[in-house]
């Protein structure tokens, strides 16, 4: 039988804020198999966990985190903003997608650098655009790679040549069945993001999907525990 992986969004963001190791708990808490995270460098070159450039949104800083040191991030969120070594010991040994939001070469070079120190090479994987993953192939020849893709279209066969990736990693509403039936034919996983109802969850699954990205992780840990009556389509799901 088929297994579909389930992946927290930046933790379990409806429950508890995003990228905080509360939310990474609370998603290994609700059965995710493996949790998102954003990962960005202080001007002083540690990894944290953010999704925006700024501390704007979540931590109610207009501050960018590429020029603050790792100090003052944490005394502006009252240390609310972990690193990626704080996240990964939170996380105990289950797998993590990290993905590069805005990332230069030097910083992607950082942050796989700091996953093999860590010691977390083996449960690692990345996902970001063709640009970044070309960098992270750059920096480990051997890191398993989710490219995000965003067109129906496929990648051309110099650009997957260059990439290796195991998985492409769709928006939910691209994928149909006769996409997923492709990219396996092509040697390749589907995972999908960002899914959050019960229905969107259901036709990914019909669809073929091997994995889903989701800020909803018991509802799809539910779903895929009691599958739905949805069919193959070659419709993508709306």
């Amino acid at each position: 039988m088929r297994t579909v992986t389930a992946v927290g969004h930046r933790g379990d963001p409806y429950l508890v804020r995003e990228n905080t190791l509360p939310s990474l708990r609370s998603a290994v808490a609700s059965g995710a198999d493996a949790v998102e995270i954003d990962v960005r460098l202080t001007a002083d070159g540690v990894p944290v966990l953010l999704h925006d450039s700024t501390l704007k949104r979540l931590w109610g800083h207009d501050r960018p985190v590429a020029r603050l040191t790792r100090a003052e991030v944490a005394e502006l969120t009252l240390g609310g903003v972990p690193t990626l070594a704080e996240a990964l010991d939170a996380l105990d040994g289950h797998r993590v997608m990290i993905d590069l939001p805005g990332a230069d070469r030097a910083t992607v070079r950082a942050v796989v650098g700091a996953v093999h120190e860590l010691g977390a090479a083996e449960r690692a994987y990345y996902c970001a655009g063709p640009s970044t993953m070309l960098a992270v192939r750059a920096a480990d020849p051997a890191a398993e790679t989710a490219l995000t893709w965003t067109s129906l279209a496929p990648p051309r066969p110099v650009l997957l040549d260059a990439l290796r990736p195991r998985t492409l990693n769709y928006r939910f509403g691209l994928i149909g069945r006769s996409l997923t039936d492709r990219v396996h034919r092509d040697g390749m996983l589907v995972s999908a993001w960002t899914a959050d109802t019960r229905r969107t969850m259901r036709a990914l699954v019909a669809a073929g999907v091997d994995s889903i990205t989701t800020n909803r992780v018991g509802t799809l840990r539910s779903v895929l525990r009691t599958p739905g009556r949805a069919r193959p389509s070659d419709r993508p799901v709306s």
